[in-house]
């Protein structure tokens, strides 16, 4: 059963992911675009800059440091971070929307019929008839991770509010510290990009001291490719890697930011705030970016009852 109210709002989710991605490519495009516009303005030959020895040396030595440095389930979250930043942040104001939806419903049905309510739920989410009326949350394995675990200590009883609340903190300072993790293997490959170039550009020094008895020509072309390699290492350095690394860290943030609305809104709950009121603590955890407006909630609210 889908969500109703949030029709529009998804299509607006996908419009803004769809202009995240438009923005990486025109990035990107502006990046290398206004490289080879201001070198070949000054006369240089594009040719001279497809040195694929230097690409060999400078990618190689790159991906081995990666592969050195960090382990398979490390390198695997490098990639889907990659590609998610690539496709834009999925946590929109619609994806927000949801979420205060969906602890709403879960928190009122709690206060309508007992804690012990939300225990088929909080112990199988993927069965769930509420849990699937919202598939953003339910795709974020993190978010439901945290929001079962908690809800099935509450449903022990026996903890106090601020207990819990050390919990929760102690939880999505794991979490967070775990995720931050990629970015930060992404941002130490960047900084030593340049490095890598400074070695390619060493190799092709070496290879044009072995020419020094050719004519100039031939040295000099060489002594290009050479430096070629040091280009390289900065332009992926600071214009690609760099910034996706930050990119990728920014969205780390985002989803931690998730995590507070949730925690905000169970805090609440359970120091006896009836959900409505539960659900704007969590609201007032939301990024003011992406956060929804009282009345949307309010509407969002009337919808789930």
């Amino acid at each position: 059963m889908a969500c109703p109210l949030l029709e529009e709002p998804q299509s607006v989710g996908l419009n803004n992911r769809h202009a995240v991605l438009m923005f990486v490519i025109l990035g990107l495009a502006i990046v290398f675009a206004s490289i080879i516009a201001g070198y070949t303005l000054h006369g240089g030959q594009l040719l001279v800059l497809f040195q694929i020895s230097e690409f060999l040396i400078i990618g190689g030595s790159a991906l081995g440091a990666l592969l050195i440095a960090n382990p398979p389930d490390l390198l695997r979250r490098i990639v889907r971070g990659v590609i998610v930043t690539v496709r834009g942040n999925r946590l929109t104001k619609a994806a927000y929307l949801e979420l205060l939806q969906f602890l709403y419903e879960l928190l009122q049905l709690a206060k309508r019929e007992g804690l012990i309510a939300l225990e088929q739920h909080v112990e199988n989410p993927e069965n769930s008839t509420i849990f699937a009326k919202y598939p953003t949350v339910l795709a974020n394995q993190h978010a439901v991770a945290f929001f079962c675990d908690t809800m099935k200590v509450v449903l022990n009883g026996g903890i106090p509010p601020h207990d819990l609340e050390d919990l929760m903190d102690l939880d999505l300072e794991t979490i967070h510290h775990k995720e931050t993790r990629a970015p930060a293997a992404l941002i130490t490959v960047a900084d030593a990009l340049p490095g890598l170039g400074i070695v390619a550009a060493v190799l092709g020094v070496v290879i044009t001291m072995g020419k020094v008895d050719q004519p100039p020509e031939v040295v000099g072309h060489s002594i290009a490719a050479a430096l070629v390699g040091t280009f390289l290492g900065v332009l992926l350095s600071y214009g690609v890697v760099g910034p996706i690394g930050r990119s990728l860290e920014n969205h780390t943030h985002a989803e931690h930011r998730y995590l507070n609305c949730i925690k905000a809104t169970i805090l609440a709950f359970v120091k006896g705030a009836p959900p409505v009121v539960a659900v704007e603590y969590g609201r007032r955890a939301i990024d003011p970016d992406f956060r929804p407006s009282f009345q949307e909630t309010e509407d969002a609210v009337k919808r789930t009852r």
